[in-house]
């Protein structure tokens, strides 16, 4: 074999573009997590500007009034202490009109918080009540506003005609300046607090913190992180079904990559987790997800340390089968994401989590082809062959081998149900597994070659006999790229499986490989290329590998209605 320097170039481009989506991935998460002390700061921040805007305005004019009237000079003591000049009948009057202000304001707070949060957990999670109840600010507002209300209460009945408490009065009026203050800026946070993508990003750090004993989950037994970690996966997965079902895409594709960086982060804290973390307890057993499988089941998800990364996925596919019809852009999302926590587990060498995976991938491509969704089973084909790209790279030549008769497996199912364009697009993927693996000079490439040209079989109808030209197509295109680096015999192996067709089918198939000249596509594709283009130097081996098959008629060459 000899080496391409193409290939290893076009690798590089892509691995560079996926570091940088992973990396923009966790600067975005970050930004998300870390936005709660933000929001706090710009709370007292807001209260703030408006107290120095009343003091402005009010002292303006109490100035003007002093100077008016000559009372005394603003700015001497006397001036000031004009404003603490009480009359015990009138501040009796004042304190009750006060005591109903700061009860007035209090059922205002009450009132919008709890509309606006039972609206915000009705439509996305019960969850969110009480990630409300238990953030700090959201309790010392709500706190001080009652402590302001009982105050000012209990104020207006201590004051007599021979006792003025003075201090007391002062009081009150400062903490019913700092309720009303307080009002407006509390609703904009507790609006920025119920923000999707916030409360999606506080359960997924709820996760993560949980699974890999952060704080706050610092002193929890491993039962209690158990519960949290696989409770929050559960609701992210709400977040996310319950989305698609009102086609909010954005906040359901925020929730699939909240678990993807859950499971993603996590993974790269695996190795450190002690033993325990790992053994599926009795919480665990009373899940949902694994009461419903067999003991022997549990206790290999055990063996192989996977219980989390299972529960995740398992949620991730809840989100595939939703989102198929509704929102087919969020099951993408999922493949997407399945694909990052592979590649995850490639990188920490975790064949267990790898396996797991890969079972999510191939069930995706089973849901997609049950539901005749051609769409759908392209792009999740799309993405197992990029985490296929990952494992071959990472040396793991018996588990490409595996795949490789995966995508074979569910090509051929696709063929026996009329998706020809299924079958096509897992010939194309095994097409360039196989130039990936000459490239790198893999172990398996032969094993690969082998795989590949066994995809087709005897058509049957005209849909098979279309599904099959697909599949041919694809063999002659890797026959080119083994002729351009010059390896004949892999070519001539191809022509060999290729021998027994009738020469105008040769024909059409030549005739439709020669006439593509575009390399994109002319419809809007995910992949952004057309599986029958090849560049110049492939195209001029057309050639060459047809004469092999002898004397073959010419046709008037058409473009070709397949694609990507």
């Amino acid at each position: 074999m000899s080496d391409t320097p193409e290939a290893p170039r076009l690798t590089d481009q892509t691995r560079t573009i996926e570091g940088g989506r992973r990396a923009a991935d966790r600067i975005a998460t970050q930004d998300r997590l870390g936005a709660h002390s933000t929001r706090r700061f710009g709370l007292f921040a807001s209260a703030g500007i408006l107290a120095a805007a009343t003091i402005v305005f009010f002292g303006v004019f109490w100035i003007a009034d002093l100077v008016i009237q000559n009372r005394a000079r603003p700015w001497s003591f006397e001036g000031a202490s004009v404003f603490f000049r009480f009359d015990i009948e009138t501040l009796q009057n004042t304190l009750g009109s006060l005591a109903q202000i700061i009860v007035a304001v209090l059922g205002i707070a009450i009132t919008v918080v709890s509309i606006v949060v039972q609206l915000a957990a009705t439509r996305y999670s019960s969850h969110i009540a009480n990630l409300f109840f238990r953030e700090r600010t959201n309790l010392a507002i709500m706190g001080f506003f009652v402590v302001a209300c009982i105050d000012t209460v209990w104020v207006s009945l201590g004051v007599h005609s021979d006792f003025m408490p003075l201090a007391s009065v002062v009081a009150s009026l400062a903490v019913l300046t700092g309720s009303l203050l307080m009002l407006i800026p509390y609703f904009a946070y507790v609006f920025d607090f119920l923000d999707p993508a916030r409360v999606v990003a506080q359960i997924g750090q709820s996760t993560l913190d949980a699974a890999t004993k952060r704080r706050p989950s610092l002193g929890k037994s491993t039962a209690a992180r158990h519960d949290v970690a696989a409770t929050s996966l559960e609701r992210l997965a709400d977040v996310a079904v319950n989305s698609v079902a009102q086609k909010d895409k954005v906040i359901a594709s925020q929730a699939v990559a909240t678990l993807r960086d859950v499971l993603v982060s996590y993974l790269r804290e695996k190795p450190r987790l002690p033993a325990k973390w790992f053994k599926v307890g009795e919480r665990l057993q009373q899940d949902a997800d694994f009461a419903v499988m067999a003991p022997e089941s549990c206790l290999q998800i055990e063996e192989d340390r996977t219980w989390f990364e299972w529960k995740g996925l398992r949620q991730l596919r809840l989100v595939f089968a939703e989102s198929l019809k509704s929102l087919p852009e969020v099951a993408h999302g999922v493949a997407v994401a399945t694909r990052r926590i592979g590649e995850a587990a490639v990188a920490i060498d975790d064949r267990k989590a790898i396996a797991a995976s890969l079972k999510f991938f191939n069930t995706y491509l089973r849901t997609a082809l049950n539901a005749n969704d051609v769409r759908a089973a392209y792009n999740v084909l799309n993405e197992y062959r990029h985490l296929t790209e990952a494992v071959m790279e990472s040396g793991m030549n018996d588990l490409t081998v595996q795949i490789a008769h995966h995508l074979k497996y569910y090509g051929q199912i696709a063929h026996a149900m009329g998706l020809g364009f299924v079958t096509e697009t897992a010939a194309y993927d095994l097409s360039v597994l196989c130039e990936l693996a000459f490239a790198q000079k893999a172990a398996c490439h032969d094993q690969l070659l082998q795989v590949f040209l066994e995809v087709d079989k005897e058509a049957e109808t005209m849909a098979e006999e279309k599904a099959l030209r697909g599949v041919r197509k694809a063999q002659v295109r890797l026959a080119t790229y083994y002729m351009v680096q010059g390896a004949q015999a892999l070519a001539r192996a191809i022509y060999e499986d290729m021998r027994g067709e009738t020469p105008p089918r040769l024909t059409s198939i030549r005739s439709e490989l020669e006439a593509v000249d575009a390399k994109d596509f002319w419809e809007v594709t995910d992949r952004g290329i057309n599986f029958d283009y090849l560049e110049p130097r492939r195209k001029a081996q057309l050639a060459t590998f047809f004469s092999w098959f002898g004397d073959l008629p010419r046709k008037p060459s058409r473009v070709p209605s397949s694609s990507a």
